[in-house]
């Protein structure tokens, strides 16, 4: 698959590239695993001189033998003597980088915590020492975020500050799976569109994955996601397991019933039976896996609110794959198929939504886009879209099929919200798959 986007993140990553050939630079790239950051940087360095080393989960001994042939290679240089802890090849190339301008990445950076967590102090320590003489582009890439912002944004730890630039890569944007779609599948039908942005969340691998496998329709892609011997079974697990830990069974736990609907703090401890008031902290601001939704014009600390999953395919996961895991485990695919099948229109229903407030947002016509409802549910809107400068707000209504749309009901549900807006002019509009 030919590489798309990123035109931003490739600018960047010229700008600091150029800027380290004046003086050392120091940029962090974070991303949820299969997001294509390594591309990214492979792409950004195709002409320059660069090292890439990968934190591997081994001893620090056996690391720098590979890391030292590495170097040797790329930067067609001896290195004399034994270099036995990754201290010393850094202070090696910090000094190297005196008069000789090149680029370092090191991938899952995040891994030396495993491997030996000194590490970063000594790069604090190397990198104070010889910053201010160097040429060097230090580029440090992980995928675990909660422990990647933790090593450069927690004030405590001793590389918080010593980033020059941040990059945090997120999935393709909708104009760039249209694109897509339209290289290797025209025509593409509405409905290929939903289920590609639904199972893929725009991560570029899943992409890349569903692209070779020529899979452009529902049916294809259901059949290549739920398959034998499929990454896509185990890739909840290989995203999750080393964010969180030992405790990972209760975080799965409540992703699947926010999954499932469940998507109230009172819904899932009735079900869990345990206080997780830290669970959901912790998923929403130290993971990034979760958001709390609030109606809109709701006060920031209303206990009015909701919680949804942001990732499109762990949300696919855990609503599918992860609760009817013993199907999997018992080889009966074609159980979890049908599973599937059977409630994917109910399921598809706020992915769409998602869509069309992604659509919006990308349109920079409105300041607050957000949902609303009123308690216990009632008089619920899909979309509300609010432009205080021009002083308009649109009313959404979102539904799979059109004939099920009503603007009369609509604007029925939409009274009491709308009376708190004076002087505003107000659009009612239905959003189907046809608008996609």
């Amino acid at each position: 698959m030919k590489f798309y986007n990123r035109e931003n993140e490739l600018a960047l990553l010229d700008k600091i590239e150029k800027l380290s050939d004046g003086s050392a630079q120091m940029t962090f790239v974070v991303g949820r695993r299969r997001i294509g950051k390594t591309s990214l940087l492979m792409k950004a360095t195709v002409d320059a001189d660069y090292i890439y080393l990968f934190v591997a989960k081994k001893s620090e001994v056996l690391l720098c033998a590979e890391f030292v042939e590495e170097v040797k290679q790329k930067l067609n240089i001896p290195i004399f003597g034994e270099i036995k802890s990754f201290k010393d090849l850094f202070g090696f190339l910090m000094d190297l980088s005196k008069n000789r301008h090149f680029t370092l990445i090191i991938d899952e950076f995040q891994e030396f915590q495993s491997v030996n967590p000194s590490v970063y102090s000594e790069m604090q320590s190397i990198w104070d020492l010889n910053k201010e003489q160097s040429k060097l582009n230090l580029i440090l890439c992980g995928s675990v975020y909660s422990m990647m912002t933790q090593i450069f944004e927690n004030s405590k730890e001793p590389l918080f500050g010593r980033a020059t630039q941040r990059i945090h890569l997120k999935a393709f944007d909708i104009p760039t799976l249209k694109e897509i779609l339209s290289d290797y599948a025209p025509p593409y039908t509405h409905e290929d569109l939903l289920a590609f942005y639904l199972f893929t969340g725009g991560v570029a691998k899943y992409v890349e994955l569903l692209v070779h496998a020529k899979a452009f329709t529902f049916e294809a892609m259901l059949h290549e996601i739920v398959a034998e011997n499929s990454l896509f079974l185990e890739e909840g697990k290989n995203v999750l397991i080393d964010e969180f830990g030992k405790e990972y069974g209760n975080y799965f736990s409540i992703l699947s019933l926010i999954a499932s609907g469940k998507t109230s703090r009172v819904e899932i401890e009735s079900i869990m039976e345990i206080q997780t008031g830290g669970f959901l902290d912790r998923l929403e601001n130290e993971y990034g896996l979760i958001k709390k939704v609030r109606p809109i014009l709701a006060k920031p600390n209303s206990r009015t609110l909701k919680y949804r999953i942001e990732d499109n395919f762990l949300k696919f996961w855990f609503r599918f794959i992860y609760q009817y895991r013993s199907a999997v485990e018992a080889g009966n695919l074609d159980y979890l198929k049908e599973i599937i099948r059977r409630d994917y229109s109910t399921f598809s229903g706020p992915i769409l939504e998602k869509y069309f407030v992604e659509q919006l947002k990308a349109q920079k016509q409105y300041n607050n886009i957000g949902t609303y409802w009123e308690r216990n549910n009632q008089n619920e809107i899909d979309i509300v879209a609010v432009n205080d400068l021009h002083k308009t707000v649109l009313f959404a209504e979102v539904k799979r099929n059109p004939n099920k749309i009503s603007i009369e009901k609509l604007k029925e549900k939409s009274l009491v919200l709308a009376s708190q807006f004076k002087d505003y002019q107000f659009n009612f509009m239905g959003f189907s798959i046809e608008k996609m």
